[in-house]
């Protein structure tokens, strides 16, 4: 179906950063095919992992114990401060438990329609409940009606979600740490302290969409932890499997306990090859400190874009956390993803405007280097043309 516009390129081969087209060109990779490999291609240990795993055994279905999911559950709730864990196959899916479990939790409070606070220009999927939960009329258009229950306010504004506490359907509160599609727009300092104190007082479930913010991105394992903050439940997915198709709905305290038999399940939910990938993805990122290495490798980008767009009156904003960053540009600029293309970079434009990087975390000097250079002359040829036109 036609579901895609997609760009004139094929790849056939992946090393590290890198990948190579049918005509052998080599690109840098600057987008990990949308925040999923983190530990860019064809990772040798991951490689033997699943070839070994596929010889041992790929599928049982969730009728049986897995060894896998549960050593896998319990690496992600160490790391992360929660108490249990249930995997499907996506993001969507991991936020579509997140929502069942503010259902859950509204009809345990006596309420008959629970609601769902969530935000302004947000992402968390495409199916029918995340899609109505997301703040995009463009992804929701033609899709009426939408899933009921979904308050909206504006992003990184606590005095809005302040005006709600007196509303009696609100169940839980459903937030990016930094939003992704939306634009990479990072709240102000404190709003998911000042979020989690507000949830915690109305009795509401703290609920974040770290699908594209966690494992590592930011520099941390999950974006919450800038903050100090733990939720009610966390969603995941892209980066946990590095390409190998997982997600999981990480719960704490009472809403770890929400969910009973026969309340939610998926039939391919944590089979043992996707569990086998996750946990060599958890163990190398552990053992090669990834999170602080996006950290520092992030901020040489960011420093290096700001220094070198500076000149640019097109270019609005330089902003980021770790390796997850976006340029704002003055106009829409989806073409930019075509001239990186022409240059070897892979590039993502996102709400319009934004260029958004989001490159594997095993970058080192040579990779910013070609990233910045790369970049930059693109964004530069763009200008300079866009001031001709004029």
């Amino acid at each position: 179906m036609a579901t895609y516009a997609r760009q004139p390129v094929a790849f056939v081969r992946g090393e590290g950063a890198y990948l190579w087209d049918e005509a052998g060109r080599r690109y840098l990779d600057a987008i990990s095919g949308i925040a999923v490999c983190g530990l860019g291609h064809a990772h040798p240990e991951l490689a033997g992992a699943l070839a070994e795993q596929a010889r041992t055994l790929l599928h049982t279905s969730n009728v049986y114990r897995i060894p896998l999911q549960e050593q896998l559950g319990a690496r992600l709730t160490a790391l992360s401060g929660m108490d249990n864990a249930f995997f499907c196959n996506s993001g969507a899916e991991a936020n579509e438990a997140l929502i069942k479990l503010a259902r859950l939790h509204g009809h345990d409070r006596g309420i008959d329609a629970p609601a769902i606070i969530v935000m302004e220009n947000s992402f968390h999927g495409r199916t029918m409940a995340t899609l109505s939960a997301t703040g995009n009329g463009k992804v929701q258009a033609g899709f009426e009606p939408l899933v009921q229950g979904f308050i909206r306010v504006p992003y990184g504004d606590i005095a809005a979600l302040r005006s709600l506490a007196a509303r009696r359907d609100v169940a839980a509160v459903l937030v990016e740490p930094i939003q992704g599609e939306g634009g990479v727009n990072i709240p102000p300092v404190g709003y998911l302290q000042d979020v989690r104190a507000l949830c915690h007082a109305q009795g509401w479930l703290l609920l974040l969409d770290e699908v594209q913010t966690g494992m590592c991105r930011t520099g941390r394992w999950f974006a919450c932890q800038h903050e100090g903050v733990t939720p009610d439940a966390m969603a995941l997915a892209k980066s946990l499997g590095n390409g190998v198709p997982i997600g999981c709905c990480l719960a704490s305290g009472p809403a770890a306990e929400l969910m009973k038999p026969g309340k939610h399940g998926s039939t391919f939910g944590g089979n043992p090859l996707a569990c086998r990938a996750a946990l060599t993805v958890v163990g190398i990122m552990e053992r090669d400190r990834l999170a602080e290495q996006a950290a520092r490798t992030g901020t040489r980008i960011l420093d290096g874009l700001r220094r070198r767009l500076a000149d640019l009156s097109c270019v609005r904003e330089v902003r980021g956390r770790g390796m997850m960053i976006g340029v704002q540009l003055d106009r829409p600029c989806n073409e930019l993803v075509k001239q990186g293309l022409d240059a070897g970079l892979l590039i993502n434009v996102t709400a319009d405007s934004v260029v958004r990087l989001l490159p594997p975390l095993i970058y080192g000097e040579t990779e910013v280097k070609l990233l910045l250079d790369a970049l930059t002359a693109v964004l530069h040829e763009y200008a300079r043309t866009r001031v001709e036109a004029a």
